[in-house]
């Protein structure tokens, strides 16, 4: 058990006897005192020795000043067993902490307010952190959360750092929008080069001179750190010659890099040390971390909590929740891989996967594997999916993949939040990639976007002419063999349709003959481009989303936002947030924002969008309710922070997961 002893002239954490694992040592900022040593070991519990010498500003200068205004250790927090976690440091009144005295801006953007705040020192509840050199200044939040944590996001993609969908979008945005209501903040991910130019995405990531190795796949393996600070947000990068290839954080060309299950691991093992070893702003996150995973690629950090840390006194008031994006991918691997991945061989039981017969490739096979989500779905203390919808759907037998059993069993714990989308990127009232601005007040220009839109794309300029548009991945998941299926139908309409994205090579294929074959009426865009997703979601008039399944679905959210009516399949979180349309309700004035179908049929989805087509030839009055409703929805960032912050309250009520 740590005690607190005062002695010497420094503040310093060292440990007491015993090593569990490899130890290491190198020298950390100091919280505003002289620069202190501390070992870090799993299971060393720790002490803080402190002198009565003033408490000096950090950032290079002594900051010393007399008399009364010293700082001084007010309390020591303790758990339930009397254990210390850390201790209450208050400083002077008028002093300067961290190199930011109290009439500057702080790192959350307060201007000239005094700094009362208590610091815990290496565990609990953020102070004030001047902003780093170079780094983005956070307007005034329009909220504060009532109780702030440290968060440590784990993800395999951060936009603008990293992307291939809405897991990028959702980690690269919630992480600030938290940030911005006082909560402290680090998103873990890896540094991944691949040789074009969006290595130059990490050019304000400085390597932090912390190395570390973590013993996995037979051996110790060394990563390193890299770091900005953005957005009010810490920004970790690690790195490893594994992320450094051609290709999406995921495969290439030829499918899909063989050694992925390696390539996470690490990103996992370095998550779980990163709190511990990080001095980000002078100190670290510490042991009272909140851990968010998100999907399988950082599924084995609630894993490495349980089985790696709690049994050794290590993160025992840290806590896990698992964030689904996608339940389809889950981390398979054959089960002799789990000696790979660092874990007590105890702990087989808790990744342990068995495919039902059916899915086996022959007589002999046993259908034994490792599955790294289905661990992270026992382990994790609390689950959340980017929809409510969804958080059903994954227990049902279409939905769970498998796993539906397990999280039924676990539905008690398991919370769906919309994801929100970033409202200064889409905003159509300033948006930099369409040539005309309009808003809820004024729609005006919108079908000004739709004829600039129609001429770029060698259409016929038909402002009366509705005009459709899908913007997703070319694959069986987004129901592209549905619109393949009802492209004749359509065609036959006085429409014109407009599709952007790639995929499946037969659905490419597709794309270029429907444009060979109508000319006036179809346009196929293969491939990605911003801009040009900007300019059809601002220029078309209806969008369309006929989706198997869509956990959460942003390309509906844009589309309300941007006055453009979307028309989905009532499934994960387009049922969430788009209303179906009901033109008597409100004493005639209308109601809804959109279309939702079903059955997933060719006949249910051509009806939807002959109904929409109608009411935008013939009802413009209703059909501009359905703008404005769409276009006043709120799906920001902020809103769904606050549905977070109450999972985190969740969270804390319960003792951590524990074998």
């Amino acid at each position: 058990m740590a005690s607190l002893q005062i002695s010497g002239s420094a503040v310093r954490f060292e440990p007491l006897v015993g090593l569990n694992r490899t130890g290491y040592s190198r020298p950390i900022g100091s919280l505003g005192f002289p620069r202190f040593r501390r070992r870090f070991s799993i299971g060393r519990p720790l002490l803080l020795r402190r002198s009565s010498s003033t408490f000096s500003g950090g950032g290079g200068g002594s900051g010393e000043s007399d008399g009364d205004d010293k700082g001084f250790i007010a309390d020591a927090e303790r758990d339930g067993s009397g254990s210390v976690l850390g201790f209450q440091l208050s400083p002077p009144g008028d002093q300067k902490i961290f190199g930011t005295s109290t009439d500057e801006t702080t790192h959350q953007g307060e201007k000239k307010e005094a700094i009362d705040e208590t610091v815990m020192a290496d565990f609990g509840v953020p102070g004030n952190r001047a902003v780093e050199e170079g780094a983005t200044e956070v307007g005034v939040p329009s909220g504060k959360a009532e109780v702030v944590n440290n968060i440590v996001f784990v993800t395999s993609e951060a936009a603008p750092y990293s992307k291939t969908g809405g897991l990028g979008d959702v980690c690269g945005s919630l992480p600030i929008a938290l940030a911005g209501r006082g909560h402290r903040v680090m998103v873990i991910s890896p540094r991944y080069l691949n040789g074009t130019a969006g290595d130059k995405n990490y050019a304000r990531a400085k390597d932090l001179g912390v190395r570390i190795t973590v013993n996995c796949f037979g051996g110790s393996q060394e990563v390193s750190f890299y770091h900005e600070y953005r957005d009010g947000v810490d920004w970790v990068f690690v790195d490893h010659k594994s992320y450094h290839r051609p290709g999406n954080p995921y495969g290439d060309s030829k499918g899909a890099f063989g050694d992925n299950q390696f390539r996470f691991t690490l990103l996992c093992h370095a998550a779980c040390e990163a709190p511990l070893v990080l001095p980000l702003g002078g100190f670290t996150y510490g042991e009272k971390s909140l851990f968010l995973v998100n999907d399988w690629h950082a599924g084995l950090v609630p894993i490495l909590l349980a089985a790696k840390y709690r049994p050794y006194g290590v993160y025992k008031d840290a806590r896990s929740i698992l964030i689904i994006h996608n339940l389809a991918h889950q981390g398979v691997e054959p089960a002799a891989t789990y000696t790979n991945l660092g874990l007590p061989s105890e702990w087989y039981g808790a990744v342990g996967w068995v495919f039902p017969t059916w899915a086996r490739t022959h007589a002999l096979d046993t259908g034994e594997a490792v599955n790294v989500l289905k661990g992270a779905i026992v382990t994790s203390d609390r689950i959340i999916t980017v929809s409510q919808g969804y958080a059903w759907e994954i227990t049902t037998v279409e939905g769970g993949y498998g796993l539906q059993d397990l999280l039924s069993s676990r539905k008690s714990v398991i919370n769906g939040i919309t994801n929100g989308i970033n409202i200064d990127e889409w905003n159509p009232s300033t948006d930099e990639h369409i040539p005309f601005h309009y808003s809820a007040d004024d729609i005006s220009e919108k079908v000004q976007c739709k004829m600039a839109l129609q001429k770029e794309l060698g259409l016929p300029i038909r402002p009366e002419c509705p005009m459709i548009g899908f913007i997703g991945r070319l694959d069986y998941q987004k129901g592209i063999d549905l619109i393949q299926t009802a492209g004749p139908d359509l065609m036959v309409d006085d429409i014109q349709f407009v599709m952007l994205g790639s995929g499946d090579p037969k659905f490419e294929s597709w794309m270029r003959s429907m444009e060979e074959t109508y000319r006036d009426k179809f346009r196929g865009w293969v491939g990605f481009n911003v801009p040009i997703s900007h300019r059809i979601t601002a220029g078309c008039d209806i969008l369309l989303m006929p989706s198997r399944f869509e956990p959460c679905g942003l390309n509906q959210l844009y589309a309300m936002r941007y006055g453009t009516i979307p028309v989905v399949h009532g499934t994960g979180g387009l049922r969430d947030t788009v209303e179906n349309f009901n033109p008597y309700a409100d004493g005639g004035a209308g109601a809804g924002t959109g279309w939702v179908f079903t059955p997933l049929s060719k006949d249910s989805m051509v009806s939807a969008l002959r109904l929409a087509a109608a009411t935008y030839r013939e009802y413009r009055e209703s059909w501009e309710g359905l703008m404005r409703r769409g276009m006043t929805q709120n799906y920001s960032w902020e809103n769904a922070a606050v549905q977070y912050e109450q999972v985190f309250q969740w969270v804390f009520m319960d003792p951590p997961y524990v074998s």
